[in-house]
């Protein structure tokens, strides 16, 4: 099944209303906004969260795989988003894989493809969901691997507070999810392959 969190539409509001909004919030929580530090920080955190929301235009470039069939790994992506349970970021590394069926993708798309799904409110499960489903529409490829490793401020910062706790999360499908060999190839590449068990 398919998760999508379509990203915010363009409003009818404008800049100024975020900027408000954000004063109103401050205020509400005893926040003086007449303190010189203080007076551009509506401004500055509307145009922060404008910034996280808005995902960058993607556009796929494919090309035919030319007889190639092995595993393409682009492992240490680096990525930005925003819980949308808490509204804090949650930060961390893609590892991403296909197994080609006809067509293969430009790799510098795969970092765009996860800066495309990051930049929205999402939930880290989802997010990992939506980078496999895209690749797959994208390419009918013969398998996809998606690892996610990401630290949470709502984590660090407040409830149970573990600063440093990584999330770890997994889409695996076609041929990295049912064959073992690619599955232990797919980590392995990405790193992400358990050490054995020392005797």
């Amino acid at each position: 099944m398919t998760m999508t969190m379509t990203a915010p539409a363009e409003a009818a509001t404008g800049p100024g209303d975020a900027e408000r909004a954000v004063g109103d919030l401050l205020e509400a929580l005893g926040v003086d906004l007449t303190a010189p530090g203080l007076r551009r920080t509506p401004e500055r955190v509307a145009a922060m969260y404008g910034e996280l929301l808005r995902p960058v235009p993607f556009h796929p470039t494919t090309f035919p795989s030319e007889g190639y069939d092995e595993l393409v790994v682009v492992s240490g992506i680096a990525f930005a988003s925003l819980c949308e349970h808490h509204l804090l970021p949650f930060t961390g590394v893609a590892h991403v894989a296909y197994l080609p069926g006809e067509r293969i993708i430009g790799l510098s798309k795969l970092p765009r493809l996860v800066e495309s799904r990051s930049r929205r409110l999402q939930v880290q499960e989802r997010l990992t969901v939506e980078i496999a489903d895209r690749l797959e529409d994208l390419l009918a490829p013969r398998g996809v691997g998606v690892v996610l490793e990401a630290t949470h401020a709502c984590m660090a910062l407040r409830g149970v507070r573990q600063p440093g706790a990584v999330t770890t999360t997994s889409a695996l499908r076609g041929a990295l999810r049912d064959d073992p060999r690619t599955r232990s190839e797919f980590l392995d590449l990405a790193g992400r392959r358990a050490p054995a068990a020392r005797p």
